[in-house]
């Protein structure tokens, strides 16, 4: 075992649940000295996008958005001075979609001219954002974070039209869309997983421990989630944090990493390996996939 700024990095073949399938991973922090990282987005296997809130609320105060080369571990600051990214995706095209929660807005950087522009607005307290196959764009809005029916929803912006999906659930705090339009999210007060299939939504997973970040493998078979009850509390001294994978047809769940002090968001790439952010640590984390498909 090797220990990282506090964090525990190990092989997790072990912990998984007796008998589990499943994947084992190698971990690495591959950056660090970060400004409190939240969202972490992956477009392929060599793209990372990452959101750091020293500041929240406060425009011009250190907050923004920077990209990572996998390859060569390079960070490029692509949009400085909101006041505060919280989660972000990528589109299909490449094109960089963040929720802006305290100004209520959605922004997003264009691949193709590098510029970055206002893509919704209005919004109540914007958090969590997936793009469709179609560039479809779903989101979170929590203005009353863990007040069941409540004005807390989950919405799509298809063009200019936003049509609101789902609403009443105390905290849905990130989302993700899978490849046949499926839809989860974190619902983090409630310790639950919502979907939503063919226009119905219902519980996935329950007795989940404060739930928040949460991603799919690009085949749509697995959800990479993240449990945080015990935000800036490592291992060590009895935090209870936890990176965790579901299996989306038989709905085996593995603990993929504990310990971790705050893993605030997860992604999956595209060759399987995993990032999440240690918002209070400052550091992303890879958990490299062995055997990768």
């Amino acid at each position: 075992m090797k220990t990282v700024l506090g964090i525990a990095l190990l092989s997790v073949a072990a912990m998984s649940p007796v008998g589990a399938a499943g994947p084992s991973f190698r971990f690495s922090v591959i950056a660090t000295g970060l400004e409190r990282p939240v969202g972490i987005a992956v477009e392929g296997s060599d793209d990372l996008y990452f959101t750091e809130i020293p500041n929240p609320a406060v425009p011009g105060a250190g907050n923004g958005v920077s990209h990572m080369d996998l390859a060569t571990g390079t960070i490029t600051r692509i949009s400085n001075g909101e006041p505060e990214p919280t989660h972000l995706a990528v589109s299909r095209g490449g094109d960089v979609y963040w929720t802006c929660k305290s100004a209520g807005v959605i922004l997003r950087h264009l691949e193709a001219s590098g510029m970055t522009e206002l893509f919704a607005s209005g919004l109540s307290q914007p958090s969590g954002i997936s793009v469709g196959r179609s560039g479809a764009v779903y989101f979170t809005e929590i203005p009353a974070p863990a007040v069941g029916g409540g004005p807390n929803n989950v919405s799509v912006l298809r063009g200019n039209q936003k049509m609101v999906i789902s609403m009443g659930e105390p905290e849905p705090t990130d989302v993700v869309v899978a490849r046949n339009g499926d839809l989860y999210w974190t619902c983090k007060a409630a310790g639950v997983i919502l979907r939503r299939s063919n226009g119905v939504t219902s519980l996935f997973k329950g007795g989940l421990d404060q739930p928040s970040g949460i991603a799919i493998d690009h085949r749509g078979e697995t959800l990479y989630f993240t449990e945080v009850p015990t935000p800036g509390v490592g291992g060590s001294a009895g935090g209870l944090n936890k990176v965790r994978s579901i299996d989306i047809a038989s709905g085996q769940l593995r603990t993929i990493h504990s310990g971790d002090p705050e893993p605030t968001d997860v992604a999956v790439a595209r060759n399987g390996n995993v990032y999440w952010t240690c918002t209070s640590a400052g550091v992303i984390i890879e958990g490299k996939r062995r055997g990768r498909r």
